[in-house]
């Protein structure tokens, strides 16, 4: 997985007053949208290997899928999805063979992150979403 960027807020503002666009090709979010879709997969991912090790089931992390996502606002990113050894990892944020992001998901993934919720916030967010759901 490539490093993760640190968003700055301060940055992203500065260059916003400069005249450069939020959302679409080259948006200033598209790195922030990109960094809380991978960190939510990630716990989605952590929860089901926690599953299946408590189910009896010997799985772990293998690794990872990339694919360029389209957002809604024209804009795309490189998104890493963990997968699992054995195979069974079925993400939901982003299901396999997604190409886009609805503009429902960046919404709340956005908000989620204005609100003060922090990468680990969200990702747990999931882990708790993905544990009473599935």
């Amino acid at each position: 997985m490539e490093e993760r960027i640190n968003f700055d807020f301060n940055e992203v503002l500065e260059q916003f007053k400069n005249g450069k666009n939020l959302t679409g090709k080259d948006g200033l979010l598209a790195p922030l949208i990109k960094q809380l879709t991978e960190a939510t997969l990630e716990a989605e991912v952590e929860s089901h290997i926690a599953n299946d090790v408590l189910g009896g089931k010997s799985n772990r992390r293998n690794s990872f899928n990339s694919k360029t996502i389209k957002g809604t606002s024209d804009g795309s990113f490189l998104l890493e999805t963990p997968r699992d050894r054995n195979g069974t990892f079925e993400p939901q944020i982003v299901k396999k063979h997604q190409t886009t992001i609805s503009n429902e998901i960046e919404e709340k993934i956005l908000s989620m992150y204005g609100l003060g919720m922090s990468y680990t916030d969200i990702s747990d967010l999931a882990t708790v979403i993905r544990t009473r759901n599935f």
